[in-house]
């Protein structure tokens, strides 16, 4: 599986470069017995129709998806996920 996190809007030729990555992985590091490789293409915003005519002719399974973000970590994730402090140690 790969994702690309993007900060922006989605743009149709991020597709062709997931198509690379892919391809790449398919070829390179995938074994024998394992399913074709996934991509998923994160982004702060999207226009559906936008995304609908660029995924017309790709037949890689890829998908595209939006993401919030927020300056503090909601209660319900406090205690599963680590700190911003913790995660900088970690990088």
């Amino acid at each position: 599986m790969q994702f690309e996190l993007k900060k922006g809007r989605f743009k149709p030729e991020y597709l062709g470069k997931m198509n690379f990555y892919l391809s790449a992985l398919d070829d390179l590091v995938k074994q024998p017995h394992e399913n074709p490789s996934i991509g998923i293409i994160l982004c702060k915003s999207k226009t559906d129709k936008v995304v609908e005519f660029s995924f017309r002719d790709f037949t890689k399974s890829m998908g595209v998806a939006t993401y919030k973000t927020s300056k503090e970590l909601p209660a319900k994730y406090k205690g599963i996920l680590p700190d911003p402090k913790a995660l900088k140690e970690l990088l």
